[in-house]
């Protein structure tokens, strides 16, 4: 990205993964010793003949009983509402962690952090706070040619942050400043007819390099939600893309939060689904 400092190693992504998350197994040939289909038994006299039929006797037909009603009322559930707590509560919350109205806590630049992003972190936080909000994080981006819309913002400021209070100090916008130049490099990467978008199968490629396998059925999705045009012209923009970065990085690391076997499966109570989802809604 023309204009960015370079990076010090370990920002951004990286290279990427040799498998990526989300990415099918391989599958395993079926071996005679394990996982072979049974071979199918013959019927037995003892076991697995076919039942014969037994002659139609003349029972006299006898009504069923009637149950007496209960004293419940009609339709009464019989369990709690989705969601709400079991007896006892929801489990306390442990500290802050995750918490996404959690109070941002100071930092400051990692050493050896380039001048030019000191000076526009300075340049932006006309107050001397040593933080920045929203407003003042796109004008600082918008000064590097960097056009974002207020959501975009928001989900660069959540997902550096982990917190919702809008807000970012200057260790989170080293950070974003170096993810940012290396996401604009797999754009313009993947982006070979430069015409300023990529198609789906140009999405999947950087998202593969950027260590997500999606399904194709996620991917038609992804398209159709970040096109600008509605689905209609089947690309996506560069400002878009970073949208649908965020996006796929934020869910894929929540979910990865509980699957901590890397199984590709995991288990959410109603509470931490939400928790999950909600901050992506509401950016």
């Amino acid at each position: 990205m023309s204009g960015y400092p370079q990076p010090p190693p370990g920002y951004g992504y990286g290279p990427a993964q040799p498998s990526p998350y989300g990415a099918p197994p391989t599958a395993q040939p079926y071996s005679a010793q394990h996982g072979a289909p049974p071979t199918a038994q013959p019927y037995s006299a003892q076991q697995g003949a076919p039942l014969t039929a037994q002659p139609y006797t003349a029972q006299p037909y006898a009504p069923p009983k009637t149950q007496p009603h209960s004293a419940q009322p009609y339709a009464a559930p019989s369990a709690p509402s989705y969601g709400v707590p079991a007896p006892g509560g929801y489990p306390p919350a442990s500290g802050q962690a995750g918490n996404p109205f959690a109070t941002l806590l100071p930092s400051t630049f990692p050493p050896g952090t380039d001048p030019n992003i000191i000076a526009c972190f300075q340049v932006a936080d006309r107050d001397g706070s040593g933080l920045i909000d929203d407003k003042e994080l796109q004008g600082a981006l918008s000064s590097y040619n960097q056009s974002f819309s207020l959501r975009t913002v928001h989900l660069l400021m959540y997902l550096f942050t982990n917190t919702n209070t809008r807000k970012i100090g200057p260790k989170e916008f080293t950070a974003v400043f170096h993810s940012l130049q290396s996401w604009r490099a797999i754009f313009e990467k993947v982006d070979r007819d430069r015409s300023g978008k990529i198609d789906a199968n140009e999405l999947r490629e950087a998202l593969f390099s950027l260590g997500f396998a999606v399904s194709p059925v996620v991917l038609d999705m992804l398209v159709a939600k970040f096109d600008k045009t509605g689905g209609k012209s089947r690309a996506v923009e560069y400002d878009n893309f970073i949208e649908c970065c965020l996006t796929v990085k934020g869910l894929t690391e929540k979910f990865k939060e509980k699957d901590t076997s890397y199984t590709g499966s995991a288990t959410f109570n109603y509470e931490s689904f939400m928790m999950a989802v909600l901050p992506f809604l509401i950016a």
